[in-house]
């Protein structure tokens, strides 16, 4: 039935109620000819074809009162489909009101129609006055049952590809209020009418094939020709299967969501538990997607590999600990007289295309730039993950970084990179709603005084001796800087300078290039 209404909608849309209403009429005439043809085979009769006949007449009026193709509410959907000026969320609201008249309309509509046509029925076949009104008793139930069945989801089920085209991609019909009752109740309601009607039916064919006197077999071939030709399509197929079908909707919209796809909503195309659990799940996608640009976000202002420990484990994982680690930081010489003589847009360019080096290197060499500082930067290996040889790793990067401004900048821009190895306290501090993952020692602030030392000793590169003792190997181009002064020391520190060429080359060679 989804293609059918689907394309009843892709063809029609303007005159969509017409187009229900010719479906409804076509999908409900079948039970009441079986209905008609009952009542004259019971009163044993041969007037088949007029009783045929009142009842595609009489069908054809109910179907009509039962949907009233377009008038008010579903008019403002007819609207709306034809490019008229309608609000989506008001027309989205009227077509829930009209599949809730419609249901109502059509349970009732059915209880007197079928009472009015077995009653009639049973009259042109020259039943006595007290047969006529059992059989339109009968005839009540049988059609107020029979509506119960399918009602609720048919109607649901017309109006799914209006109700999607409206509501589209957007999250007008997740705050509508939901009816009453429920996606369980009116299965519920629809497994005992159906269990009805066709007992009913059953008995009635039952009486006129006269089981008792065929015996027992008769009984269980009309019982399996009524579950398998009106029972099954009826319940599963009009029934079950419409109102099953945001359920298949979840199920995709789960395995998009697990592949990483927050990017397309589940249809909220019902006003029930079922549509409410479907605004659920375009919430929670929706709170996913955020959760993931901020992520990104996150990521874009700091270190992605600390963002995503921060996201998955919370700011705990970094309450402090005591930790070996090597320290460089980065420095532009003479950036203060750059700055003064340009905008602050070419300033900020060059800060970038600088940056843009140093933390693929450090990244990529198992680092972590802890901080910009304004025309320099703080990177730190051996924490806040473990790594073995982080001395040769800082000293890697190092060399890597000097190369890479020389190749883009030549002479334009000239840096400085101290290096230094030892315990630092690495952990988040701050208050207030704020908090930074940060490094706190002595460690730290030698290297930045060895980073001040290039100026004077006229290398890119310096090391301490701690750095020197925790490499691997004492590498080719390291220059002896002897000892040094630096603020806030009390002993001279010795340095190295590091001919990054010399180390380049060499490197080169032990790779095998």
């Amino acid at each position: 039935m989804d293609r059918i209404w689907q394309w009843a909608w892709d063809r029609y849309r303007a005159r969509y109620t017409w187009a229900v209403f010719a479906i409804s009429y076509f999908a409900i005439l079948p039970f009441w000819l079986l209905g008609a043809g009952l009542v004259v085979a019971f009163e044993e009769s041969d007037r088949y074809l007029e009783a045929a006949a009142v009842a595609v007449v009489g069908a054809l009026l109910l179907a009509y009162y039962s949907v009233l193709p377009g008038a008010s509410p579903q008019r403002l959907v007819d609207r709306w489909a034809a490019g008229e000026d309608v609000d989506e969320s008001t027309a989205l609201e009227a077509s829930y009101a009209w599949t809730r008249g419609t249901v109502a309309r059509t349970v009732a509509g059915s209880a007197v129609f079928g009472a009015l046509l077995f009653a009639g029925v049973g009259a042109l076949v020259g039943a006595a006055g007290s047969t006529c009104a059992q059989y339109g008793s009968v005839g009540a139930a049988l059609g107020g049952v029979a509506a119960l069945i399918n009602g609720h989801s048919f109607a649901g089920a017309a109006l799914r590809p209006a109700r999607a085209a409206i509501a589209g991609g957007t999250g007008i019909g997740d705050a509508l209020p939901r009816s009453r009752p429920t996606f369980a109740a009116w299965t519920n309601v629809a497994m005992f009418a159906a269990s009805f009607c066709f007992a009913v039916a059953g008995a009635m064919l039952a009486a006129v094939l006269d089981v008792g006197r065929h015996g027992p077999v008769l009984a269980v071939v009309i019982g399996g020709a009524l579950t398998l030709v009106f029972a099954v399509p009826i319940v599963v197929g009009l029934t079950l299967a419409p109102s099953l079908r945001p359920i298949r909707d979840l199920t995709e919209g789960t395995k998009r969501v697990a592949a990483g796809d927050y990017g397309r909503r589940v249809p909220v195309v019902q006003d029930d538990d079922l549509g409410a659990l479907a605004a659920s799940f375009n919430r929670m996608q929706a709170g996913l997607a955020e959760r993931q640009r901020l992520q990104a976000a996150f990521g874009t202002y700091v270190d992605p590999d600390l963002a995503s420990r921060l996201l998955e484990q919370g700011d705990d994982v970094f309450t402090g600990e005591r930790r070996e680690v090597t320290v460089m930081f980065v420095d532009i010489r003479d950036f203060t007289p750059f700055a003064e003589a340009n905008t602050a847009e070419d300033t900020v360019a060059r800060l970038n295309a600088l940056f843009e080096i140093v933390v693929p290197a450090v990244v990529d060499a198992g680092g972590h730039v802890n901080k910009f500082l304004g025309d320099g930067a703080l990177a730190v290996f051996g924490a806040p993950h473990y790594l073995a040889h982080h001395a040769d790793a800082a000293v890697t990067a190092a060399v890597l970084i000097q190369r890479l401004v020389a190749e883009r900048f030549g002479g334009a821009l000239r840096i400085g990179i101290g290096i230094n190895t030892g315990v630092v306290i690495a952990g988040t501090i701050g208050g207030g709603g704020k908090l930074e993952f940060t490094l706190i020692g002595d460690t730290v602030n030698v290297a930045a005084r060895v980073e001040q030392l290039t100026k004077s000793t006229r290398d890119s590169i310096l090391l301490t001796q701690h750095c020197v003792d925790a490499l691997s190997s004492p590498p080719l181009g390291l220059v002896d800087r002897g000892f040094h002064a630096l603020k806030g020391k009390s002993a001279a520190v010795r340095v190295f300078g590091l001919d990054h060429e010399t180390y380049t080359r060499a490197d080169l060679t032990r790779q095998g290039h």
